[in-house]
Formats: C-alpha cells, sequence, structure tokens
C-alpha cells in the first residue's frame, strides 16, 4: 500500500494527466497501470485535499449584464451564469461549468456552524456539483432527497447526489423510500401514508435551502429515456404542452403546474410547499430553454445558476 510522499506524488501525476493533460480516466488508468476506479477514487482524494482547486471565472461584463438581466426579468435574488466558449452537442462543458458554481455557492451556504438542512433534486448538472465539491466539512449538514428514488441506479439518481454529498461533507443523508412516480393517484396517496415516507418529507419540508436541476420533457431526454413512465404517463406529458419538470412536479410552457393525473402521481416535495425555503435551481444546456423557462415563470425560484448560451436563448424568448 502506498503512503506518505509516494501515495501524494501518485495523485498529482494522476491529477495532472487527468486535468492538464487532458487524459480520459480510462487513458490515466492505462498509462498509471491501475484501475479505473483507483483512478477516480485519487482524482476525489486530489479535490479533497486540495492538490486540485477548479475554479470557474464567470465574473465577466458579459456574464454580468446577463445575470442582471435575468435577476430584473424573473424577479431573482441571485443568479450567476457560467461562461460558455460555444455549446457543446452533449452539454457536458455546459453541465460542468454550472455544477462548478452550484459547488461553490454549497460551499458558501454550508460552511458554518448552525445545522442546515438542504432539499436536493437530482439530475447530471447536480451530479457535476458533487463531483466538484471540495474542501466542506460539516457534520451539521442533512442533505434530504426532495422525490422518490428510480429504477436504475446512477450517479444521477436522487438518492445518489445526497449520498454522496453527505460522504463527501461528514454530514448526514436522508432519502425518501418511494419511487419517483407511483402507478396511479391511489397508489401515490398510500405510499404517502407510510410512516417512512411522513417523515422524511416532514424533514424535507421544513429544509432552509433546497437545490434542484430543471428536467426536459421531450424524446431524448434523460426523463423520457429512464424508463420511468408508462406508455400512458408519456402521452399525457406529450399532449398536454408539458415542457420541462422541477423535482417531479410537471410545468406547461407558461408557469402552470401541469393539470394532469401525472401531477398527482408523484411523491416530492412541491413547489407551493417551497414558500419559506432559499430556492436554488441549476440549468445547463440550450435544449433546456422551454424547461427553464417554464421553471422560471412558475416564480417559486430565488436563484439561477446558467451557462450562458442557455441564458441568452431564455432572455431572447421573453
Amino acid at each position: 500500500m502506498l503512503t506518505g510522499e509516494r501515495r501524494d506524488d501518485e495523485i498529482v501525476q494522476a491529477a495532472w494527466l487527468y486535468y492538464v493533460g487532458n487524459l480520459s480516466q480510462q487513458q490515466v488508468s492505462d498509462r498509471l497501470g491501475l484501475s479505473r476506479f483507483k483512478v477516480n477514487r485519487m482524482l476525489a482524494d486530489a479535490r479533497d485535499l486540495g492538490v486540485v482547486r477548479l475554479s470557474l471565472e464567470h465574473r465577466t461584463s458579459e456574464t454580468l449584464a446577463l445575470a442582471d438581466r435575468l435577476t430584473d426579468r424573473f424577479g431573482l435574488k441571485e443568479v450567476q451564469v457560467a461562461p460558455v466558449p460555444a455549446p457543446t452537442r452533449d452539454h457536458d462543458y455546459e453541465r460542468t461549468a454550472v455544477g462548478i458554481l452550484a459547488a461553490t455557492y454549497l460551499a458558501r451556504i454550508g460552511s458554518g456552524d448552525r445545522p442546515l438542512v438542504i432539499g436536493v433534486g437530482w439530475g447530471r448538472t447536480l451530479s457535476a456539483m458533487a463531483d466538484n465539491l471540495a474542501g466542506l466539512v460539516n457534520g451539521n449538514l442533512t442533505f434530504v432527497s426532495l422525490t422518490g428514488s428510480v429504477t436504475h441506479a446512477s450517479r444521477t439518481a436522487p438518492g445518489d447526489v445526497c449520498v454522496r454529498l453527505a460522504s463527501q461533507t461528514g454530514g448526514r443523508a436522508m432519502l425518501l423510500p418511494a419511487p419517483f412516480v407511483a402507478d396511479s393517484e391511489q397508489a401515490c396517496a398510500t405510499i404517502l401514508e407510510q410512516r417512512l415516507v411522513r417523515e422524511t418529507l416532514s424533514v424535507a419540508r421544513n429544509a432552509t435551502h433546497v437545490m434542484m436541476s430543471v428536467g426536459e420533457c421531450r424524446d431524448g431526454a434523460i426523463l423520457f429515456e429512464a424508463g420511468l413512465f408508462s406508455p400512458e404517463q408519456l402521452a399525457e406529458l406529450r399532449d398536454n404542452n408539458v415542457v420541462g419538470d422541477c423535482c417531479g412536479v410537471f410545468f406547461t410552457a407558461d408557469g402552470a403546474v401541469a393539470d394532469i393525473p401525472l401531477n398527482r402521481c408523484t411523491p416530492c416535495v412541491r413547489p407551493s410547499e417551497m414558500g419559506e425555503m432559499d430556492v436554488l435551481v441549476t440549468a445547463a444546456g440550450v435544449t433546456k430553454a422551454a424547461a427553464t423557462l417554464a421553471v422560471l415563470r412558475a416564480r417559486f425560484v430565488d436563484r439561477l445558476l446558467i451557462d450562458e448560451t442557455l441564458a441568452r436563448a431564455i432572455l431572447d424568448e421573453t
């Protein structure tokens, strides 16, 4: 087993190849003769130890101007806009950029001494936040899922993001023991009667801060491809002008909560219950313009972290 200075040298070497050499984790694994799992762990250690410090310089005049316009347009407390040199096909760059902003925000609010309950949504941008969180250690933090879980485990799933954040910070994770969507309104009502579900939702509804991402409702989007919905539920979304969701609540383009049965089949904390919370939403990728605009029109968001290209697209639509 490597210890001390030699272990640190390998961590630095792996971090250099990945972040500076721009190699993939598999390429770093091949170069160093280590398993990909070990490389992933070393990169996480590099961030935790402060060997790697990722920063995103977003306070340029253009992004500040975009942030001001969005703040005024939608009556928000805070907007941060991540600069994007050019839109990418898969939006990985945009998600990482916004994820870094979210990690910085979480470090900002989570560094105090008082207990803090933070409601957490799911998605790839919040997963990128967890990937880039470093230096925040606070056993007084509780991360609680705002929605039920999905069938297939992944780094973007509701429970996974909460567990990763708790593990990284030394805090606590509370997971909602329910599916993301129930088969029917009656099934959802039965789930909501369960003691553990009620107790978890009670904690979530008393969160001081909320961090969520915007989901798209269109063919090809992660929400449609995750195998969550029945054919009838997918038809509901397609046939009723539903463009996006936030934590299991589905919105039409005008910002209204869609009047569809599916909106009564998701055990979750709803925007109407977030009045006393400080609500932050992340959005990345220009394809999320319609969904993000709908969520902003719903007027429950306090803070927005967004990439530059998406910010421009939203402002062009209003």
